[in-house]
């Protein structure tokens, strides 16, 4: 999949350490710059575009007023199960 150098950037973030949850200044502290005065909308755009590159949107989950975090799964979100094919599809 192809991903843009931040995307790539908060992608690595998350997967740091999946499940902990990171805050919006975190995450722009860390993806863009401790000292970006940008819009922190730029923040929600990318999310949202990553997620659909991910092909599904629970793989990065919003705690409302807190941040985000990428989801910790036994087993991938039920719609990448449905791409998924064949019997090797549960261990890719």
């Amino acid at each position: 999949m192809a991903l843009t150098p931040k995307e790539f950037e908060l992608l690595a973030l998350l997967t740091e350490d999946p499940g902990a949850v990171y805050s919006r200044q975190q995450i722009l502290d860390r993806v863009w710059d401790p000292h970006y005065e940008g819009p922190t909308k730029t923040l929600d755009v990318h999310v949202a575009t990553l997620r659909r590159k991910l092909g599904n949107s629970a793989w990065i989950q919003t705690l409302r007023g807190v941040g985000f975090r990428l989801a910790v799964h036994a087993r991938p979100p039920a719609a990448y199960q449905a791409q998924a094919s064949g019997p090797q599809a549960a261990y890719r």
